[in-house]
């Protein structure tokens, strides 16, 4: 039985993938920092009649690491699929992020992305074949007022995939990339982080910030209600004979891939800012207000 380890299953894109994973035949570990909170992933598996195996994991601790991929050797003897999920993001303005909150998404959205990948490379070299599937974000394509940080690590993570698809070609291990767009995920609500200055009522950014949040969470809604798609697209990549190296998932994200491609950078440019800008604009005197 082919194997998958999951990082960052615990909710959201990881918790869903894990259960497709599952659903497809594979033996699949699902990581999470707090094993405990192991609450959603078993529900969705026993609605999807599937089992997933825990095991914890904090990617920004190498000890952790080490014990994780330590135990998957052991309870299974190889690792086929490696997906790289596990990621936080902090809303604000770029100026109302502390260098400590910045260094945080990095640390978690790319050195602890490259210190799993890094980890599990011996095991599948050792077997021949692998392949890994590192979920970045169409925010890794365009950059999104209000999440410089996040962006900046999921370019990072496009150009480190990029790169790392070549280099583990010729060893038999393949490298893809899954761009979901913005849906509705526990990253946006139960799991939503701000950071400490731009949650400030007084801040100078406030406003603008929380009319952009509202026209993302507006579009999100309306164009990517069902994040199962997220789930079934990282599937995919994990799974298809010959993978692309990117899958965009979602209406934005398939759409901003296509633009990028057909038209001239100045026109992309300016209609990314007018898709923030002038939704976000109309509203400020309302949020100034409430």
């Amino acid at each position: 039985m082919k194997t998958a380890l999951v990082t960052g299953a615990s909710s959201g894109f990881g918790l869903l993938a894990a259960v497709e994973l599952a659903r497809q035949g594979y033996r699949v570990f699902g990581t999470m920092r707090s094993p405990d909170k192991r609450g959603a992933l078993d529900k969705a598996c026993l609605e999807a009649l599937v089992q997933v195996e825990v095991l914890p994991l904090d990617v920004t601790r190498q000890p952790s690491i080490d014990a994780c991929l330590r135990a998957l050797k052991t309870k299974a003897g190889r690792l086929d699929v490696l997906v790289n999920n596990a990621g936080i993001a902090l809303g604000g303005y770029f100026e109302d992020q502390s260098d400590a909150e910045v260094r945080e998404q990095f640390d978690t959205n790319v050195f602890g992305l490259m210190a799993m990948t890094r980890a599990a490379l011996p095991l599948m070299r050792e077997q021949g074949s692998g392949r890994i599937v590192n979920v970045s974000s169409i925010g890794g394509r365009v950059g999104t007022p209000g999440l410089a940080p996040y962006c900046a690590t999921k370019f990072a993570v496009e150009g480190f995939s990029e790169a790392l698809h070549h280099e583990l070609g010729c060893d038999g291990i393949e490298v893809t990339l899954v761009e979901p767009g913005t849906f509705p995920t526990d990253i946006f609500f139960g799991n939503r982080r701000t950071a400490v200055a731009a949650a400030r009522p007084d801040g100078p950014r406030r406003a603008r910030f929380v009319a952009g949040e509202r026209a993302v969470y507006d579009d999100m809604l309306h164009r990517n209600p069902d994040p199962k798609r997220v789930g079934e697209g990282i599937a995919r990549a994990a799974t298809e004979k010959k993978p692309k190296l990117r899958y965009p998932v979602g209406t934005d994200a398939q759409t901003a891939s296509w633009a990028m491609r057909l038209l001239p950078a100045r026109l992309w440019h300016f209609l990314v800012g007018q898709r923030f800008n002038a939704k976000a604009v109309p509203e400020l005197a309302a949020v100034n207000a409430g």
